[in-house]
């Protein structure tokens, strides 16, 4: 057996990342950046306001309650040139310009807005006031609005500029695309990218005894579940699943799929025939297409693992063992793939976090890192917990459904409860480490 590091290491020096491209926007998410994005634009390109309310001149309001003219009102969108005077305001909604002479803006909620008919005795009982400052009559003839609180310049103000300025790096070469980055990007008017290009990846299952279908099982058949688990984790992953279909055992059938997998995607997935036992017809169409390394790591599950590149295609042939194919998965081929898809070495994972176990973990010395299913969750007290999922066996795919983690248990460590446990996570995704 050997480290798992040494095949981790051994699959990622052969691994190039794929040509760039331009992508549109709304295709970008996940995809990694390959220049460097410098806006043209000032964001905001105007200064305007945080709030709905009333745009005044903080002078107006140092000695509150008071009443000022209401002389227009601006939305969102409005191109008016308007001049804000002494003791008048414009009623403003949040993100339109601000007027030329205003210099603050009051929230609508501390203000209350005066029809012609209406008294000020009514604004003054609602703010628990005995005295306002008025220029006008106590009858109104004009709309105004009472302010109940002083404010100070530049409340409420978004300045030009004051995210992003013109000629500013927003985005480094090498960064992944999160939901974040869009709406940067969409933000100073940048609807084409620059990326890397997403991996299409190939994924089949071999087997005679393999069932794709609702139909009545037949003594020695199964059905297939290998091929939809590893065609989710590609998709959840940010890459492309390709549907290549079961490959039944003789060397026709395998090298048929491969080639075509070879000619259509950047990557393939074959689960089965990796064994020390297996029968060899995926072994010898692989030797005959290319160059592959057949590994025993020195984990559990997941042990058997193949990689090579077949006319300079990653070929990953994954265990056919439900719960192996997921973890050998995690472990060596979804890495492969972020390298591929352009990631920094130190992005490519597993990750893992820290969590405290509620059971004891362990296994007899056997020479293998455990991978445990787990489920985490928060504890009353915000500590970060995993208990163990009965039902470790790497045929059990219904206990890979329960769990949201594995935790790592070296060779004869006991991890007793209480104790800190590094956990992967499962069902992350998008790359949500990253």
């Amino acid at each position: 057996m050997i480290p798992l590091s040494e095949a981790q290491s051994y699959v990622l020096k052969q691994i190039e990342p794929l040509p760039r491209t331009v992508v549109p926007l709304k295709n970008a998410l996940g995809l990694v950046l390959t220049e460097s994005v410098v806006s043209t634009e000032t964001i905001p390109p105007f200064t305007n306001t945080a709030v709905d309310g009333y745009a005044l001149r903080s002078i107006d309001t140092v000695n509150t309650p008071v009443t000022l003219n209401v002389v227009e009102t601006i939305s969102a969108g409005d191109d008016k040139n308007i001049n804000v005077g002494p003791n008048e305001a414009v009623r403003i909604m949040t993100g339109a310009v601000m007027p030329a002479g205003a210099d603050a803006v009051i929230m609508v909620e501390n203000t209350r807005l005066l029809k012609p008919a209406d008294s000020l005795e009514s604004a003054l009982t609602e703010f628990n006031s005995t005295t306002i400052s008025t220029s006008t009559s106590n009858q109104l003839d004009l709309e105004r609005v009472v302010i109940s609180r002083t404010v100070q310049p530049g409340d409420h103000i978004r300045h030009a500029g004051d995210d992003i300025s013109a000629g500013q790096i927003v985005l480094q070469a090498g960064t992944p695309l999160q939901p974040g980055h869009l709406g940067v990007l969409a933000s100073i008017g940048c609807y084409q990218v620059a990326t890397y290009r997403r991996p299409r990846v190939g994924v089949m299952s071999t087997g005679d005894e393999l069932v794709d279908e609702p139909i009545r099982l037949q003594r020695g058949q199964i059905r297939d579940s290998n091929r939809n688990s590893l065609l989710g984790l590609v998709d959840q992953a940010g890459f492309i699943g390709v549907d290549l279909g079961i490959a039944r055992d003789n060397e026709d059938d395998i090298k048929s799929v491969l080639q075509y997998a070879i000619n259509e995607c950047d990557a393939v997935l074959s689960s089965g025939g990796v064994s020390m036992g297996d029968y060899d017809y995926v072994k010898t169409v692989l030797e005959q297409l290319g160059e592959m390394r057949w590994m025993q790591i020195a984990i559990k599950p997941a042990k058997p693992f193949a990689f090579g590149l077949v006319q300079g295609i990653p070929v990953f042939g994954l265990p056919g063992n439900p719960v192996s194919s997921m973890v050998s998965f995690e472990l060596l081929a979804k890495p492969a793939l972020r390298a591929m898809a352009g990631y920094d070495a130190d992005a490519l994972g597993p990750f893992t976090i820290r969590a405290v176990s509620q059971n004891t973990l362990s296994h007899p010395r056997d020479g293998k890192t455990h991978y445990i299913r787990v489920f985490t969750k928060h504890s009353e007290q915000g500590t970060l917990q995993v208990a163990r999922i009965d039902g470790q066996g790497s045929h059990q795919l219904a206990t890979m459904a329960q769990a949201n983690g594995l935790a790592v248990v070296q060779d004869n460590l006991v991890i007793n409860p209480g104790d800190v446990v590094d956990v992967i996570p499962l069902n992350v995704f998008m790359n949500g480490f990253t």
